[in-house]
């Protein structure tokens, strides 16, 4: 039979479902969150066909290394692990494909396959016991017993993945690079080819890019009252070796060059106002001399009202500073607000972490946290501290673009306020694998045209924001606001007890400020070149900003998770804890309430305490909610049951 054509279901075959399993497949190859919902539910050794499991097998490995899967990507892995043609040639692959009504219905298909598969179990499980019976060699009891235990393992492993441990996570999202302006979408894919690095990395350095040159320039007006300015803090957390040199410098060379050309042009400028100055000065302080000398011929009264008028002519002729876009990525918070009070808009850009280490007080006892604070959200800064000549600023804007290492992060999560005052809560986090040990060592060089585009539109984006006298308001269209509201609806519920974000209140509190700010720098990436940036935003572009966000809000759980600031992961552990311990007649919780957790440990004094723990762990797939009926009771909704994973008896019997 040719690999291509699927196993026909004879009255003697096994249960098996071959459309649904190429379907599960296909499902897999077209939609990348189709293969987390699809892994969830089957697992290679659930398919009937060999071929089937293969290729299961293959697409999740490369989802779990942040490789994308499609037909030709995975015929390539499939061919260097020798397994090409066993599991029918390249062609069948794109059958599955074919084959699939819709990538949505995947985790329909795979429950079929875990339906089929669990029927295979009970039949193999039924033949081996009456086999067994009719031999005669083991007594009813044991029969009996061994029939028990291995019904309840096919139930309790059904549709329940080995759970993900606490500080480790599942395979995280790959950066939706096609939500980008295609001028820089095309460049972040090149320059991650050819620096063989997740696309993460050189996407999340493009958004700080943008950000350098729209941060503080441009704001964007949701509603009424409700304005987001342009500038963003964001994190690539890589460990050592993964390039992020090489991708940070291809991502914001045109900054340097902009800045380098604006200090060159203004040289002169500042070189005139300077002398022109000190010229002033210079004849305030000649008068002041000749009212100094004795004699009673001098009208010494005239002279100093001419040396106060020529000194108020003096301060009354301004210096420009310096133009900067960028300050170094060791700057500590005094000198950062300094420069925010010459220049309100700076970016702070870096490929290591080392201003990580100075937020977190590598030069202080006690981190000076108000600038960063204030910057990222445009609240007016003090800056008496520096010097009491400079005065405040008004909307500052800083923008972080960092890409340190993932221990930095835990370092400046143990910073004091960090968490508290809001700090973590606003930068985005990227979290994505090393490519080490599977990089290639002969890549295609970034085409020419494309690098030179990249560099031109972000060129043009620089001067043109950055020679705006006041700062711009774009408004969204009413599509546009729509959206944003629904996108606040589906906050909201994601924030509510036993939901995803439940845990990250702080976080997600901020998530559809920075999803209408990453909005702001698309619109202004796609309209630079046709110069109608000033138009208002429209519903694709927010839609474009909450994939990117979204993106991100994967990594956010993560990343807490990581560096464990959150209480609810502390939680979680005592509550591991306690459902590892058996109970005071020898036996294991496989079920259990709310109000037992509670009373688990002398930390929990609420239900409310306990919630975010508990969604932690279902998250991590340690618990299931049973659905609870209905009480018939306005006003008294029944009690979620939870379901403990076999895995903690199994740990617990392993141990005895």
């Amino acid at each position: 039979m040719n690999a291509d054509s699927p196993t026909p279901d004879t009255g003697t075959a096994p249960p098996n479902d071959q459309d649904a399993e190429q379907a599960a497949l296909g499902a897999m190859l077209l939609s990348r969150d189709a293969i987390s919902a699809v892994s969830a539910i089957v697992a290679p050794d659930d398919y009937y066909r060999p071929a089937h499991a293969t290729i299961h097998a293959a697409i999740a490995q490369m989802h779990a290394t942040g490789h994308p899967a499609d037909p030709i990507t995975l015929a390539v892995r499939l061919r260097d692990a020798g397994d090409l043609h066993r599991v029918g040639g390249a062609s069948y692959l794109h059958t599955l494909v074919q084959a699939t009504p819709t990538a949505a219905n995947g985790p329909y298909y795979a429950q079929i396959v875990a339906d089929t598969a669990k029927q295979r179990r009970l039949i193999e499980t039924g033949v081996r016991l009456i086999a067994e019976s009719r031999q005669g060699t083991t007594d009813a009891a044991q029969i009996a017993a061994r029939a028990t235990t291995a019904l309840t393992t096919i139930h309790a492993s059904e549709q329940w993945p080995a759970p993900v441990p606490l500080g480790t996570h599942a395979p995280l999202p790959v950066f939706p690079v096609s939500a980008l302006t295609p001028w820089i979408a095309e460049h972040v894919a090149a320059v991650a080819e050819f620096t063989q690095t997740p696309p993460d990395l050189a996407a999340t350095m493009a958004l700080a890019a943008v950000s350098t040159a729209a941060g503080g320039r441009v704001h964007l007006e949701i509603r009424p009252g409700w304005r987001e300015q342009a500038n963003l803090y964001l994190v690539c957390a890589m460990p050592p070796a993964s390039r992020k040199s090489d991708v940070f410098a291809a991502m914001t060379e045109p900054i340097y060059d902009v800045e380098r050309q604006m200090q060159e042009e203004s040289r002169a400028r500042i070189i005139e106002a300077e002398t022109e100055k000190e010229a002033a000065l210079a004849e305030a302080e000649g008068l002041m001399a000749k009212a100094r000398k004795p004699g009673g011929t001098i009208d010494r009264t005239a002279l100093v009202a001419e040396a106060s008028a020529a000194k108020l002519l003096a301060e009354e002729i301004h210096v420009p500073p310096r133009p900067r876009l960028t300050v170094s990525g060791d700057i500590t918070p005094e000198p950062l607000a300094h420069q925010l009070a010459l220049h309100r808009c700076l970016a702070a850009l870096s490929p290591e972490g080392d201003l990580f280490d100075i937020i977190a007080g590598r030069y202080s006892a006690k981190p000076n946290l108000g600038v960063f604070l204030q910057a990222h959200k445009g609240e007016r800064l003090q800056t008496d501290r520096i010097t009491r000549e400079q005065p405040s600023v008004d909307k500052p804007a800083l923008t972080i673009g960092v890409t340190p290492q993932p221990a930095v992060l835990q370092d400046l999560a143990g910073a004091p306020g960090a968490r508290d005052r809001g700090l973590l809560a606003r930068f985005l986090y990227a979290l994505p694998p090393s490519n080490l040990g599977y990089r290639r060592t002969r890549t295609t060089p970034v085409p020419a045209p494309v690098a030179q585009r990249y560099h031109a539109r972000l060129t043009h984006l620089l001067r043109t924001l950055c020679a705006l006298p006041e700062p711009v308001t774009v408004p969204l269209t009413p599509t546009a606001d729509r959206a944003v509201e629904a996108l606040q609806d589906t906050l909201e519920t994601s924030l509510q007890p036993g939901q995803p974000l439940a845990h990250l209140p702080d976080w997600a509190g901020k998530l559809v400020g920075h999803t209408a700010r990453v909005a702001l720098l698309l619109h202004l990436a796609d309209r630079i070149a046709a110069e109608t940036w000033g138009h208002p935003i429209g519903e694709d572009v927010i839609t474009r900003a909450s994939a990117i966000t979204e993106y991100y809000t994967q990594h956010a759980l993560a990343v807490f998770d990581l560096i464990a600031s959150d209480p609810a992961t502390d939680a979680a552990h005592t509550i591991l804890e306690w459902l590892r311990r058996p109970r005071t007649d020898g036996t294991w919780r496989t079920t259990f309430k709310r109000r037992d957790a509670v009373a688990a440990s002398r930390r929990f004094r609420t239900v409310a305490q306990v919630e975010p723990a508990l969604a932690l762990l279902e998250t991590h797939g340690y618990l299931r909610t049973d659905t609870p009926p209905r009480t018939g009771r306005a006003g008294h909704p029944a009690t979620a049951t939870y379901r403990v994973h076999p895995s903690l008896q199994e740990e617990n019997d392993d141990a005895r």
